[in-house]
């Protein structure tokens, strides 16, 4: 008699070590191919004696990354067989190769509801991890019942495996919370800790899922502190001894929970300062442990309506944090202090030398939430101090990647609490200095008109970008806006000493030598020509000895490869040779511009971060953007005209004061207002149409405001409208708006045929560095008229 001998297959151990015994990526993959075929042919002949070795190979393969599909029905066999070590290895399989996108899980319901009612509780146990981690919205229903008569069982391995599967069908079925909610109560008495955490997590999930649930749960408070209070006064317990703490994963979690029910709750909050005092001033830091409780318990404190003292408390533990030597806790600190900065300002500012030593820091994010914090800081009190101090930042260590921000958030934050003038145009100097080229090019247009707005100042000013600009011309924004100085008030260089500072001795000819040096060197970038020329022809009605020699430098560009030096040096020509007389009149000084009036520092969110404003929309930018634009319209009609440049707002109000001067009516009473209207509120983002008459045309003024604790940054706001209406979309304000804050942006509508307005909106942006979802909305909830 003949017998046939089947091959051995090899084991999971011997699989293992052959793949880690490969020396290349090909001999890898030899081995993986050969054994997935020899584990096709097992599962083809229904080898049931190695099927449970041959589905553990395969998921240790599908692991590494290489398809494992092909095994998705054997899991369901073993999940079948009557046998523990099937179903385990079976179970696995299917949570790691069967999601709920899948049709094939679906073949799995009937199986886990056999097992989830089984007499042995490692069964039913896995059939609850699997749940767990693959149920759907369908499965979820049918098995809900299941669930819930294991919450109600005497078993606590059962019960708390039950509640973690029940988060996860409350996930997918928010119905359900219905279902059990009425066992929560009897859970958070619990004295198996296992099972007490895992209630923890499914009510804080509810709450989340569901805010009426908050109500129902603001009941259990004096339950939960209990519970807390007793894993604070508990001796040790070695089943659950973490350290030095006593269940620290539930002490964790138990705040969770109670910074969800005392949020906006007085009462609640009043109930909770106690036992939040005890854990913060009774819990041990000298272990990592202890300082993730302590964490939370800030955490908890800053949400809920605590007491100032408690919050003073929770705020120098995180000064304590600053301490740590540990890179991470500190990080943490200064993330948490930096969010939480806007509820007790002046308890953070007692750590403010702390924070100032972390720009000294050898990790990037560390000197980038510190220097953050600062600008968050920053008052009329302390200007001189924070700012110095980021001065000097900016000047020793702050890396390439942050000197962009920190440059334009100095020049903002001391316009706004400068103490003086002086001392604002000596910080304006010494940023343009260290900032480099990293200095953006709205700060050279902020900078240039605070000058403007400083008459008692021009002498001074020009003599100190003068000296500077000697020195040295390879700092691009230092050479534009002393060359727009030296152009304006160049007279007063020369003019002799200033009223304050040291008297500086320049004649006309080393100011002309000077700008000559740059406007034909090869260092200066273009645009700093652009200015260096005009200054030169504005110097050139000022300088009456140098007239000759600037038209002779000026004619030397006539002949230039550059398209706009060529352009402009041909249009100054023309001026000396055919309008010479009008040559004064049109070179003189720029008018200057009434300073607008600064907000109140108290009404006013600290500036956490800041990124150059958007140009303004013009009808030469690339074909693309008009494309996305005429995309957004969807179900409106027609296609959206491209968006055009509105008039300056400076014209208006240049026509208001000559018809103030003529002593004429400058127009009708203005109109009756016109409530806002509501575009957008998704995401913690709010967006309002304020709206008024202009002429016959509509003014839509989009506020956006950030209600996060997150400063929105790369922040995009399109919008497009019907083929019969015409929409002209000026550029944002700002395209990063602070917590709390808002940036404004004009739309005119011209609306001819008084057809019926309807807008879609698109707005992109990130939040924290990570992009948000796109938000697209149509509005369509115009007043009538329009």
């Amino acid at each position: 008699m003949v017998v046939t001998i089947l091959p051995t297959t090899v084991k999971l151990r011997d699989l293992i070590r052959q793949i880690r015994s490969a020396r290349t990526a090909a001999e890898e993959r030899a081995i993986i191919t050969k054994e997935c075929a020899a584990i096709r042919d097992s599962f083809r002949e229904e080898d049931n004696d190695n099927r449970c070795r041959n589905v553990a190979k395969l998921l240790y393969i599908h692991m590494l990354g290489f398809p494992a599909h092909f095994g998705q029905l054997e899991c369901l066999k073993l999940i079948a067989s009557p046998r523990f070590v099937d179903k385990r290895i079976g179970y696995l399989g299917v949570m790691l190769l069967l999601d709920e996108r899948q049709d094939v899980h679906l073949l799995v319901t009937n199986c886990l509801k056999n097992d989830l009612g089984h007499s042995t509780q490692f069964v039913s146990g896995l059939a609850l991890a699997a749940l767990g981690n693959i149920c759907s919205a369908e499965m979820g229903r049918d098995l809900a019942p299941e669930v819930e008569k294991l919450l109600k069982s005497s078993n606590a391995f059962l019960r708390k495996k039950a509640a973690l599967c029940a988060v996860r069908i409350i996930k997918k079925v928010p119905d359900l919370i219905e279902v059990f909610i009425p066992l929560t109560k009897a859970l958070i008495n619990e004295r198996n800790h296992g099972v007490l955490l895992t209630s923890v997590i499914l009510i804080r999930e509810m709450c989340d899922i569901n805010p009426d649930c908050i109500i129902h749960f603001k009941k259990c408070i004096f339950n939960l502190l209990r519970v807390l209070k007793n894993l604070i006064m508990a001796g040790y317990s070695p089943e659950h001894d973490v350290a030095g703490c006593s269940d620290p994963f539930l002490q964790v979690q138990l705040l969770r929970l109670l910074a969800v029910l005392g949020k906006s709750d007085p009462e609640a909050s009043e109930q909770m300062n106690d036992i939040l005092a005890q854990v913060a001033t009774n819990t041990e830091t000298s272990k990592n442990v202890g300082n993730a409780i302590l964490y939370q318990t800030v955490l908890t404190i800053m949400d809920i309506d605590a007491e100032s003292g408690l919050r003073v408390l929770a705020i120098n533990i995180l000064g304590r944090f600053l301490l740590n030597s540990d890179k991470n806790i500190r990080y943490v600190a200064l993330n948490t202090l930096l969010r939480t900065v806007h509820i007790d300002k002046a308890a953070v500012q007692r750590h403010r030398n702390t924070i100032i030593e972390c720009l000294a820091d050898l990790d990037i994010s560390i000197k980038k939430r510190a220097m953050e914090l600062l600008f968050a800081l920053v008052n009329e009190t302390n200007v001189r101090s924070v700012i110095g101090e980021l001065v000097n930042f900016l000047s020793t260590s702050a890396p390439p990647e942050l000197k962009a921000q920190l440059t334009s958030t100095i020049i903002l934050l001391s316009d706004k609490y400068a103490p003086t003038k002086r001392w604002y145009m000596d910080t304006v100097l010494k940023v343009l200095i260290h900032g480099g080229h990293y200095v953006r090019d709205d700060v050279v247009n902020s900078v240039t008109q605070s000058i403007s707005e400083s008459p008692e100042m021009y002498a001074f000013i020009v003599q100190k970008l003068f000296l500077a600009l000697r020195d040295d011309i390879a700092q691009q924004p230092l050479v534009q806006v002393a060359t727009w100085a030296i152009g304006e008030y160049g007279e007063l260089l020369v003019a002799g000493p200033c009223d304050i500072g040291e008297p500086v001795d320049v004649s006309e000819k080393e100011v002309v030598d000077t700008l000559e040096h740059i406007v034909t060197g090869s260092v200066c970038s273009k645009v700093s020509k652009y200015y260096t020329l005009n200054a030169l022809m504005k110097l050139s009605t000022r300088f009456k000895t140098e007239a000759e020699r600037i038209q002779k430098i000026i004619g030397y560009f006539t002949i230039s490869t550059n398209v706009e030096l060529q352009q402009r040096s041909v249009e100054y020509r023309t001026i000396f040779k055919q309008y010479d007389g009008m040559r004064p009149a049109l070179l003189e000084r720029m008018p200057v511009n009434a300073a607008p009036e600064k907000p109140q520092p108290e009404k006013t969110e600290a500036l956490l971060d800041s990124t150059p404003a958007a140009q303004p929309i013009v009808q030469e930018k690339e074909e693309t953007q008009q494309d996305s634009l005429l995309n957004l319209i969807g179900g409106l009609v027609g296609d959206a005209p491209a968006p055009q440049q509105p008039a300056p707002a400076s014209t208006a109000a240049n026509n208001d004061l000559l018809m103030d001067l003529l002593g004429l009516d400058s127009g009708p009473e203005p109109a009756p207002a016109i409530p806002p209207v509501t575009a957008v509120n998704k995401q913690g983002l709010l967006v309002t149409f304020n709206l008024s008459h202009d002429n016959d045309k509509l003014k839509i003024v989009a506020e956006s405001r950030n209600n996060t604790t997150t400063p929105i940054t790369n922040y995009v706001f399109q919008a497009a409208v019907p083929r019969s209406i015409q929409i002209a979309l000026s550029a944002a304000s700002s395209s990063t708006i602070a917590p709390n804050g808002t940036v404004h942006q004009e739309m005119m509508i011209n609306n001819p045929t008084k057809a019926t307005l309807k807008m879609r909106v698109k707005i992109s942006y990130s939040s924290g560095g990570v992009p948000a979802p796109e938000i697209q909305e149509t509005v369509g909830s115009f007043p009538v008229s329009y």
